[in-house]
């Protein structure tokens, strides 16, 4: 029997019948916490700051700019200056759960959600030093550390306390020089990659039974400076490439042999300036990359079979010189958020159903030197 092939049959079931839950009940994700629950409708953002780092917690509005709700310490350090990844904030699949880096002081932070409120349940020490990146799969959770020779370690999650894996910490393509930009986890919880910058590579892993990971395979990117990534519905890995302003797209090999993702569209150029962070939408019909040097948003179409057009060059703008950094897509896919570093402020747009982009506004507040952006 097969057991590689049968486990992936098996996780692609088990997400596809998430994904018919989530579409079929939605009230009931609404109705699973109290009144003014923290796991709807709002944004997180870390400020990083260096003399103790903390989550700003954002109030999403349907017309409107979000307002800030509170901040809650992560129990770490952060740097004070950008972290230059994806995924310094991520919440979990099930939305129960947030994990923060801590760059500053080497260690990952997770909360609960629960009591119209959000409680600190686990600070870790990551395995490595300068975490800049985490990535959660029913459970499972994997923080990148960008310092010294580059690694990731693995963690199991029990009730919002973290426990390292027994084999759970993996090197990168080479012992230093890679400069990371995010470590990332399939929709089927069994491949994970990180992108490279420094050495224009992914490198690629397949994730075992008991999360640990094996089969290491590494991919030179067609454009420059591979940095952030997400992922369509269909698992097409969606990959910006910064030096380039290009978005590649890539699909794994579908049967029992872990291998490589298989470019599918090469370093499509969007004609701005550092496209480095990327988000998609919850229906995968659209990317967005939020392009740092123009400090402006490029739109995406995503077909089927993963190919990319280019719908929009300049699709919304984050104000002059604002920069733009991190992005968070709400999860039903009518609202983008991107974080504009210089400025710094949250500019928020509503999704039209093409992909078109209206702006909502601008907040402000948050400290120079934030990372980080997630959407409940």
């Amino acid at each position: 029997m097969n057991t590689s092939l049968n486990r992936r049959t098996s996780l692609r079931a088990l997400a596809t019948l998430a994904a018919l839950s989530a579409v079929a009940a939605p009230s009931f994700a609404q109705a699973d916490d109290e009144t003014g629950s923290l796991r709807h409708g709002k944004l997180f953002i870390s400020s990083n700051a260096p003399s103790g780092n903390q989550v700003l917690v954002y109030a999403r509005a349907t017309a409107g700019v979000p307002t800030l709700l509170g901040t809650f310490a992560t129990g770490g350090n952060g740097t004070g200056a950008g972290l230059g990844s994806q995924g310094a904030v991520t919440l979990s699949r099930d939305g129960r759960y947030l994990f923060v880096v801590n760059a500053g002081s080497n260690t990952l932070s997770t909360f609960s959600f629960g009591g119209g409120t959000m409680t600190l349940t686990s600070v870790v020490n990551t395995n490595g030093t300068t975490p800049t990146s985490v990535a959660e799969y029913s459970g499972l959770v994997y923080v990148m550390n960008a310092g010294g020779d580059g690694n990731v370690a693995g963690f199991r999650n029990t009730a919002g306390v973290l426990a390292p894996l027994a084999d759970g910490v993996r090197g990168l393509s080479q012992a230093g020089g890679t400069a990371p930009g995010q470590v990332s986890i399939n929709n089927y919880g069994d491949v994970l990659v990180v992108a490279e910058r420094a050495t224009q590579r992914l490198t690629s892993y397949s994730i075992g039974a008991n999360g640990s990971l094996s089969r290491r395979a590494v991919t030179t990117t067609p454009g420059v400076t591979p940095f952030g990534h997400a992922y369509s519905n269909n698992d097409t890995l969606i990959v910006s490439e910064a030096a380039t302003s290009s978005v590649s797209s890539y699909r794994f090999v579908d049967n029992s042999r872990f291998d490589a993702p298989r470019v599918v569209t090469s370093a499509l150029g969007n004609g701005q300036g550092a496209a480095c962070w990327i988000a998609t939408t919850p229906n995968g019909r659209f990317a967005f990359s939020a392009n740092a040097a123009t400090s402006n948003v490029s739109a995406f179409g995503v077909a089927r079979d993963g190919r990319l057009t280019l719908l929009s060059a300049i699709a919304g703008s984050t104000g002059p010189n604002a920069g733009a950094v991190d992005m968070a897509v709400s999860p039903d896919g009518q609202q983008l958020h991107v974080f504009a570093s210089r400025a710094p402020q949250i500019a928020s747009f509503t999704i039209s159903a093409s992909g078109s982009l209206s702006a909502l506004g601008t907040s402000t507040g948050m400290p120079l030197g934030s990372a980080g952006l997630a959407a409940n």
